[in-house]
Parts: structure tokens; sequence; C-alpha cells
């Protein structure tokens, strides 16, 4: 499945321009923004990008394309840290941009619906639920700048999968624009809707190889009453996943959101962010963000279950905020993360997941594995418990600068990035949580996807895009 792009003719850029009109296209300079990796690993290459403001255009140009066999690469907000959205090795193809696609075009509090396009930054779809006083419980650090089409094309988790899943399970239906142009209209409401194959399911996290998502029937939910934000410091990651266990047990659903951070990940994310505020007067090897939703009185409880944890010796100290405007300089230690990470210099950052009884033995082979590559490296662990999903950022030694080390030792990032697959797929998990495939873990897939699947993939592939034009070179080579 890699990339084999004809070459659009200059009849073909002159009839695509066409169907988007004067204010529709970008070309030259003007594509630049649209080439960037937010991590800075890949440049990108087109020949146009396109910016259709309906599904009906849209339709139009993945018509002309199949017929020119034009390769075409979907584009929402370029948050995508895989390279889904980018075409770093040829120019011979066009993308195809949903920004002016931004509208919500319905909300519906009686069936828990907003009906929002692809373009849609993620943060405008929250603000527009909460004037309904709902809200849709997908989110992440980049919510100012993601689009729920990618979001959506790419599966995204975010920080509330324990309590309320992963994108998939939080939309109901979507309109797409399919290989050879056609329409598919299915944003009905219905919770219930047994006829044939789930074609929504088929195209969400289907990364835009077999369809542009246009857009999609949200689900919203009532807001809770209370919410209580808590920042906690532990002495061992391990102690984090017997936590989970018991407030799970002892608040159930109220539970939203169980972060990990390891000490040396806050003291990262302060260095770069020096306003932030530090939780506790001296450090700790390991941390703990809470966020519990529920009925008015939750605070309460919450209080009196997390002093038994400290009767249990699991809890070494704890802040709960106070107001509002704490709990966000909380919450932003976790958020602004990954941008300490690029900051600092990370050269590896990895997203893959395990069993929950796993996490600990995960954390411990995967920090032995690394320093064995490399005595000096520095590793920065955290992610979301409540779902198995670990991330590890990996750091040159202290005092030496990232491009030094690299090329003083070419082959560490992919021996770094085996030996995370590696201590993953030993511990039973996958080698993408949340991020998806892309075009950087194509050959890792193919090592650690069963025949079966692979063949599967292929061959649905296939069926809905014989000519490869959709994202070609992304999730399949």
């Amino acid at each position: 499945m890699t990339a084999g792009f004809n070459p659009p003719a200059p009849q073909a850029l002159a009839a695509l321009k066409d169907i988007v009109g004067d204010n529709g296209w970008k070309a030259g300079a003007d594509m630049e923004r649209y080439f960037e990796d937010p991590r800075g690993r890949f440049t990108g290459l087109a020949t146009l990008v396109l910016m259709p403001d309906s599904v009906e255009m849209v339709s139009r140009i993945v018509r002309y394309c199949a017929g020119a066999k034009i390769g075409i690469i979907p584009y929402g907000g370029g948050t995508g840290v895989v390279a889904g959205q980018l075409s770093p090795d040829s120019a011979d193809a066009v993308i195809v941009s949903l920004e002016r696609m931004n509208k919500v075009r319905e909300v519906s509090v009686e069936d828990g619906v907003l009906v929002a396009e692809a373009g849609c930054i993620l943060q405008d779809i929250h603000d527009c639920a909460a004037r309904e006083k709902m809200i849709f419980p997908l989110s992440m650090a980049s919510k100012g700048s993601c689009c729920i089409g990618g979001n959506l094309a790419t599966n995204a988790g975010g920080i509330q999968v324990l309590r309320h899943g992963n994108a998939r399970d939080l939309c109901l239906g979507v309109e797409a624009v399919l290989p050879d142009g056609s329409i598919l209209h299915e944003l009905s409401p219905l919770r219930k809707n047994n006829t044939g194959y789930d074609l929504r399911h088929l195209l969400i996290g289907s990364e835009g190889t077999l369809g542009i998502i246009t857009a999609a029937s949200l689900i919203l939910k009532p807001q809770d009453p209370e919410s209580v934000t808590v920042f906690c410091a532990i002495r061992d990651h391990s102690d984090g996943v017997t936590l989970y266990k018991n407030l799970r047990a002892a608040l159930g659903e109220s539970l939203s959101a169980f972060e990990l951070m390891s000490g040396f990940g806050v003291d990262l994310v302060r260095s770069h962010f020096p306003k932030l505020p530090a939780p506790f007067a001296q450090k700790h090897p390991w941390h703990l963000l809470l966020q519990f939703d529920g009925p008015t009185g939750l605070a309460d409880t919450v209080e009196q279950v997390l002093g038994k944890m400290f009767e249990d010796n699991l809890l070494i100290d704890a802040v709960i905020a106070q107001s509002e405007t704490q709990s966000e300089d909380l919450w932003a230690l976790r958020e602004n993360t990954p941008e300490a990470n690029r900051m600092a210099g990370a050269f590896c950052s990895s997203d893959t997941s395990v069993p929950i009884r796993k996490i600990g033995v995960f954390v411990n082979e995967t920090n032995a594995a690394l320093r064995d590559i490399h005595a000096g490296l520095r590793i920065n662990t955290y992610g979301h418990i409540g779902d198995g999903n670990i991330h590890h950022n990996v750091f040159a030694p202290e005092g030496t600068p990232k491009a030094e080390f690299i090329q003083s030792h070419p082959d560490i990032i992919d021996a770094v990035r085996m030996a995370i697959n590696e201590v993953t797929h030993r511990n039973g998990g996958s080698i993408s949580a949340e991020h998806g495939i892309g075009r950087l873990k194509t050959a890792d897939l193919e090592v650690y996807a069963s025949t079966a699947k692979q063949a599967a993939l292929r061959s649905i592939k296939a069926a809905l895009d014989p000519d490869n034009i959709m994202n070609p070179g992304t999730l399949l080579r």
C-alpha cells in the first residue's frame, strides 16, 4: 500500500481549483504550515492544498481524484504525532483540509447529540455543549487546536477514557466521503441501529485511508453538579495501580481521570512553565492527578475515601483543589507535559498500552531495557493509568544536546522505540494506544500485528479504495 501518486497534470490542478473556487485553495509558500510536524521529525510535501466548505465539494474533489488517480491527504488540525497528515516522501499529492467545514450543525439536548463538521475545534465543541449545560467528554492537551475529524480518524483517547471511552465510544454516526466520491449519510442520533456492518466504526480509527469524515453526531452528557481535582504524591508507580483499584471500588463512575506523572516530569514542566505553582513543598518520586465528577456532596466523600488511602499507607501527600483556578493549575502540570517534553528535546515519545494489572511490570521492564541501551538516558514516564496507556519520553543524558547525542548514536532512536515495543508486546499490550499508526509505525505494525489481522486490513482497504488514493502510505505500506 505504498504511496505511488500520479503527478497531477496542470489541467487536473486547474479543475480542482475550479471545484473549490478562488478562496478554496493554496499553493507555493502558502502551503508551508500544512507541512509541519508537531514534533519536528518530518516535513510534509504536496502539490496543492484544497479547502472545501461542504460535503458536496469534498465529494467532487474525491470523485475527480479517483478518476485521475491523484493521492489525497486528509487534513484536520495538524496535531497528529505519527505523520498521518503528512506526505514526507512525495509532493505528488493534494491535501484536503477540512478547516472551512467548522460549523456545529445541530444540538439536541433531548437526544443528547451535537452534530459537528469535521473541522470544528474540540474546544469549540466543548464550549457549545457547555452553553446547553452539557459536556462532550473527549478531552486532551491539544483541545484548543485539534479538530473532531482528526480525533475520530485516529480514535483519539485523552484523559477521560476510563469513564467515557475513546472517540469511538462518543460518536453515534458519521457523514463521510468514500474513495469513489459517494457520500455516506449516517448522522442518525439513534442508540440502537442494527442494520448490517457498522460503517461508522470502520471509518473511525481508519486514519483517512477509507474515506474522509466530514461530520459526526457526537454524544453529549449532562454536566455533573460537583467536580473534585486532587493531586497526590505516592512512593512508587505500582501504588498507583493499587489506588486505582481501591478508588474505583469506593467511588465507581465518579472517577473520571487518573493520571500518573513522575517527579522528573513535574520538575520538567515547571522548568519550562515556571509560573505554574509547585503542588507540594518537597519533591516526590511519583504523582497522581485525579478528577472526580458526580452529585452534590462528592467532595466530602472523596475526602473520606482519601483519608482511608492515607491510613493504608498508599499516599504520601495530597492537595484537593479549592477553586477552579487551582484545579486548572494542577491540570496544567499534566497538559503541558507534551510541550515540555518537546522543549526539553525528547528524541523518542512512545504511545503504547498494556493491561492495567501489568503497568508496574511494564514501567520497570521498560526503564531497565532503555538503560541497557544507554545508562545515561533520562526517561519521563507518565500517562493514563485507568486505561493502561503509559507514555515514555526519552532524553539524551544530562548536559548532552539532543542533536549531538543522536549524531554520535545514530541508531539510538530506533533502538529505543523497538525496546519499548518489545516490552509492550511481551506484556500483552498495543504498540499504538491513542495516536494511531500513521506513517511512523507502519513497519512496526507489520512486526506486531497478526498475519490474519494484516490480511483483513489489506482486504478492506483494497475493497473500498482499490486505487489507493486515500492517504496512501498511512497505516499500510
